[in-house]
This record gives structure tokens, sequence and C-alpha cells, in this order.
């Protein structure tokens, strides 16, 4: 039973891990179109979550954590409006380095990383519930 009781504890942490990736995924194209404020400036970088594995004693296993976030190092795009306050001598304003095509790609699969866990704590509380029911038998 300590078994099924820790399956439970390891996808609770990847569910958690895989929500603050989903957070993080939503600030990155919540602000996909923000640009700097005034020349010289750079705009939205493009945050990615790092993960690593930890070994938890109480549980005698590696669970993963959200380890860190950290910006992207890809180039700005640049935009064409002379108007803007931010723009340069050419009239080029740089655009955040977020493709949004490739953050909802990695929405998806974290989303399924998360129903993955969920669907692990479904069956590890069916086999708890089965387990209970024949010692109680």
């Amino acid at each position: 039973m300590t078994d099924l009781m820790n399956s439970l504890d390891i996808s609770a942490h990847g569910m958690k891990a895989q929500g603050t990736r989903l957070r993080i995924i939503s600030q990155n194209i919540a602000n996909a179109d923000t640009t700097p404020e005034a020349a010289g400036q750079d705009p939205y970088r493009r945050k990615v979550l790092m993960f690593r594995n930890v070994f938890d004693r109480e549980l005698g296993t590696d669970i993963v954590q959200a380890h860190r976030v950290r910006g992207e190092d890809s180039e700005f795009g640049l935009k064409f409006m002379p108007d803007h306050p931010a723009a340069n001598e050419q009239g080029y304003v740089q655009t955040p380095n977020v493709n949004t095509l490739v953050e909802v790609m990695d929405m998806r699969e974290a989303q399924r990383s998360y129903e993955a866990n969920m669907g692990m704590m479904r069956i590890s509380r069916n086999l708890l519930q089965q387990a209970l029911e024949l010692l109680r038998g």
C-alpha cells in the first residue's frame, strides 16, 4: 500500500511541475505582442521553465521539480512602426521572441503530461480502494 501512496505523491509532483510550466507558457502568450516603452529597451523575452530530478528521501525515489525560469536567448523580431516611441532611427521596433505556435504546442505537451499524471493518480486511487475492499472482505 505504501508504494501506491508513493505513486500518488510522485504524480502530484509531476502535476505541480506541469502546472508551473503552463503558467509560464501563459505568460509568454499574454506578452507575445508586448513592445518596449522607449527606444533602447528590450521587449518581453520568452521564458522557459527548467526541470530537475530531485531525490525524495521520504519516497525513496526521484521526483520532478520546477527548477528555475530563464529567458530564452533567441533574437527579437523587428516590426516597422515609425510612430512608436521605441522605434529606432530606421523606424523599427523590437518585438518579443515569442512564437505563439510554439507556445501552443508546448502548452499541449504540458497539458498531456498533466493529464497523464492525473490518470496515474486515478489508477493508484482505484487500486488503493480495491486493496481496502479486499482487506475488509
